[in-house]
């Protein structure tokens, strides 16, 4: 990316942390509603909710990188995301934030890689970046969708 090409990103809240991703890779924030767990699944598997007429899988990011669950609260949202792998059969998946997300735009002069490791090495993250004061974490949404894939197989 040259220092003039800016690409629009969302900066996601979790309890510790923020997230941030391309813009397109979004489709939608929705208000939180309980989704309708299965049994057997991982903590961080919440269960599905319904959305534009499909059952949407929602995860908690925290969970999927090892930290506690969060509980939802008046701020909670779900920020569906589109499937790049096809893992996921809705063709959608949610992630619990704990807020709106915040549209940035970045280029190269405002994004430096600041780690790429930290966390457990099957956590879905690709690494740490400085984004100003801001050091978000950039997922690693295929590995995402091949848990929520692992799990729907399994429920």
């Amino acid at each position: 990316m040259s220092a003039d090409e800016e690409l629009y990103s969302l900066l996601v809240p979790l309890v510790d942390e923020r997230l941030i991703v391309p813009r397109a890779c979004v489709a939608e924030v929705v208000r939180y509603t309980p989704p309708v767990q299965q049994d057997g699944n991982q903590n961080w598997m919440l269960g599905s909710i319904s959305w534009n007429g499909r059952d949407l899988p929602v995860v908690a990011f925290e969970g999927a990188i090892g930290k506690d669950v969060p509980a939802p609260t008046g701020r909670t949202r779900v920020v569906v995301f589109y499937s790049s792998t096809g893992g996921v059969r809705s063709g959608f998946f949610g992630v619990l934030t704990q807020g709106f997300p915040q549209l940035v735009r970045v280029n190269e002069e405002v994004l430096q890689l600041e780690a790429t490791e930290g966390w457990p090495d099957d956590a879905p993250i690709l690494c740490r970046v400085k984004m100003i004061n801001e050091f978000p974490l950039i997922p690693n949404l295929e590995m995402l969708e091949e848990m929520i894939a692992g799990e729907s197989a399994q429920a």
